[in-house]
């Protein structure tokens, strides 16, 4: 069983232990009654956060993702109906995971680059923190404006990730794609047609067992994402003449 102040401890731990510098605020949303997590982290002193690029992280957990957590697929077929062990419920692959958004933020310090430089820094910045980053399955970079002189400048680069953790997956362990997959049980079902199908049995997920090294890899591509933020800044301006 996994809960909302388990996942929060656990990510928390995770950056603290890696040597990032987290400042967590939790709530609950009274309009959808929602647990929200979001955490700032970033690297160095709390001081010259303004300095430096940070990191935002945040997700929502709901019912179902309790339900999941407690229940897996059995609290899925018995929201319907009885546990039936061939139900297709008990084995759909369907189900949402656990969203996190990770957003970066760099100001630029008065440094304005010309278009063709800025263009060319976003483009550097996607490729690198794709590259860095193993969980993240989207990145999207963008520059925030500001108005000054009548004029609009550049203030601050952006840069959005997301992260999918399966919270429960009828394929258990399976279900994360690990490079060496879990062996599993299976039984033969007569189908319709009277002929004998193999189905795979889903595992016990246990997220408490293996969420904890899918948030240290988290939290290990947020360290390196930030620092290749900080790199292609630092190429970028320093070849300007």
């Amino acid at each position: 069983m996994l809960t909302f102040e388990d996942l929060t401890g656990l990510f928390i731990k995770a950056a603290c232990d890696l040597g990032l510098v987290a400042h967590p605020e939790s709530w609950l949303n009274t309009r959808s009654l929602e647990r929200e997590f979001t955490c700032t982290c970033h690297t160095g002193s709390c001081d010259d956060v303004e300095q430096q690029s940070s990191c935002v992280v945040s997700f929502s957990w709901g019912v179902l993702d309790t339900a999941l957590s407690t229940d897996g697929p059995a609290g899925v077929c018995e929201f319907f109906h009885e546990v039936e062990q061939d139900c297709a419920h008990l084995h759909t692959s369907a189900i949402p995971p656990l969203v996190l958004d990770l957003s970066y933020t760099l100001v630029l310090h008065g440094v304005a680059p010309t278009e063709e430089t800025l263009l060319s820094l976003a483009q550097m910045l996607k490729l690198q923190a794709s590259e860095q980053s193993r969980r993240t399955i989207e990145t999207r970079p963008g520059v925030s404006m500001i108005l000054r002189d009548n004029r609009l400048y550049p203030e601050v680069l952006t840069l959005q990730q997301r992260v999918e953790i399966p919270i429960w997956h009828p394929l258990g362990m399976r279900g994360l794609h690990e490079e060496q997959p879990v062996p599993g049980e299976s039984i033969l079902l007569q189908v319709d047609d009277g002929e004998l199908e193999q189905i795979v049995l889903p595992d016990d997920p246990q997220p408490e067992e293996w969420l904890p090294r899918v948030l240290v890899e988290v939290c290990q591509d947020i360290m390196q994402v930030l620092a290749a933020l900080e790199t292609a800044v630092c190429s970028n301006t320093s070849d300007r003449p």
